[in-house]
């Protein structure tokens, strides 16, 4: 089972018609965001499709927001202070 959820409301895809899609996913463990387009390695967006993959990423931002908001300082790679 992946840790990625994908945002089911995007449904971007190539002005060409080739099939080429766009998934934006966030890991529901660490918050990381993945942005993947799929079949290729570059996609041609549409004014209308490029608006819908910024709010997948907006929605992806606030979703990882919440998950690292749930982490421990001792659960990050931060720098922690030295004690005196």
């Amino acid at each position: 089972m992946s840790a990625f959820s994908s945002d089911l409301d995007l449904d971007a895809q190539d002005v060409t018609g080739n099939g080429t899609e766009v998934d934006v996913a966030t890991n529901l463990l660490n918050g990381d965001i993945r942005l993947s387009i799929l079949s290729t390695q570059e996609i041609l967006l549409s004014a209308d499709s490029a608006d819908q993959v910024a709010l997948a990423l907006q929605r992806a931002a606030e979703q990882a927001r919440r998950i690292t908001a749930n982490t421990t300082p001792e659960s990050t790679n931060q720098a922690q202070p030295k004690p005196e």
